[in-house]
């Protein structure tokens, strides 16, 4: 079987799990916390593509969630545009700010690009959360992007409306969807030529550039295009819990999704799905030990760099060649 028609089939099967959750566990509680997982997972799926794929050091991914995710709100409460129309529009916004800062990283490497895009990340908190002028009276002293509060009351998709006591089932089938978009642009890229430019970077810049590969070129667009769909994600988020606020800069989140690619292994296709099921599970198994969550979730972390630095994909990949050598 190609590799292309064992993604599809794996990703059919996933699917088709995935549709059947809420009425297998209809409880609200596992509903929405596997909502906040397909969102956290289109996260890092397209934040791998930077990191992973293209060998981007770049830590902008969550401001450029934020950046979605305020977009959408304010469009909705300053300008009363409809949630169906906010959220994309909040995606075509992050793709202009994540070109900016593809753009600033131009002539930058590494840590160096960790430093700037994380600094971007840092003042966009500090200036939210110290934006304490009254912009509008509407609803009380409001700043514009809401200051430490965040942004509220912008609207929503319609489905508490339509279905009063299940509407966060009919959210977390829109996350599911959006996920499947997500994940299935990153398995173009990823597999296609596209996905051999952005390697040939990463491995070897040299050679790339004298096969006339453009780094300018390839970085823009790989910012612009992960950002499209990590916008979104942050939109949809807002609409989801009805708010958006300072704390989706915070850095142990930051952290967090982070080690769900190097967990799941960075650069492959299915790696970051898996790292961020792992990661979530673990977490919600040491919520009853608060004291401890932290630290259990780094020695977590710690074992998978040490013993699978590939992670759970590296891993899986290599029980298959083992299979495949030996039939038997």
């Amino acid at each position: 079987m190609t590799p292309i028609r064992r993604d599809i089939l794996i990703g059919l099967i996933c699917i088709a799990v995935a549709l059947i959750v809420p009425f297998v566990f209809g409880g609200r509680y596992v509903v929405t916390q596997a909502t906040v997982f397909f969102v956290w997972a289109i996260v890092v799926v397209q934040w791998n593509l930077v990191l992973g794929v293209g060998g981007i050091f770049s830590l902008a991914q969550m401001a450029l969630f934020a950046i979605g995710g305020y977009a959408t709100a304010m469009l909705g409460f300053y300008l009363k545009v409809p949630m169906l129309v906010a959220i994309p529009l909040g995606g075509l916004i992050a793709v202009v700010a994540g070109m900016i800062i593809g753009l600033a990283c131009l002539r930058l490497r590494g840590p160096y690009v960790a430093l700037l895009t994380l600094a971007i990340a840092q003042v966009m908190y500090v200036l939210i959360v110290n934006d304490t002028g009254c912009f509008t009276n509407v609803s009380g002293c409001m700043p514009l992007f809401g200051g430490v509060r965040g942004i509220g009351q912008f609207g929503d998709l319609g489905f508490r409306s339509l279905f009063p006591s299940k509407w966060y089932i009919a959210h977390y089938y829109v996350a599911l969807g959006l996920l499947a978009l997500a994940f299935v642009f990153s398995v173009a890229v990823i597999r296609g030529p596209l996905g051999l430019a952005f390697k040939a970077l990463r491995d070897s810049p040299g050679y790339a550039l004298s096969r006339g590969i453009s780094r300018f070129k390839y970085q823009l667009w790989i910012f612009a295009v992960s950002a499209f769909f990590t916008g979104i994600a942050g939109g949809f988020y807002a609409v989801h819990f009805r708010v958006i606020g300072p704390t989706v800069f915070s850095f142990s989140l930051l952290l967090f999704l982070i080690a769900m690619i190097v967990v799941g292994g960075m650069g492959s296709i299915w790696g970051p799905l898996l790292g961020a099921a792992l990661l979530m599970l673990a977490d919600e198994g040491m919520k009853e030990f608060s004291d401890y969550r932290n630290i259990g979730l780094g020695l977590l972390i710690t074992l998978f760099v040490i013993a699978w630095p590939r992670g759970l994909a590296g891993w899986f990949d290599r029980l298959r060649a083992l299979r495949t050598s030996n039939p038997d």
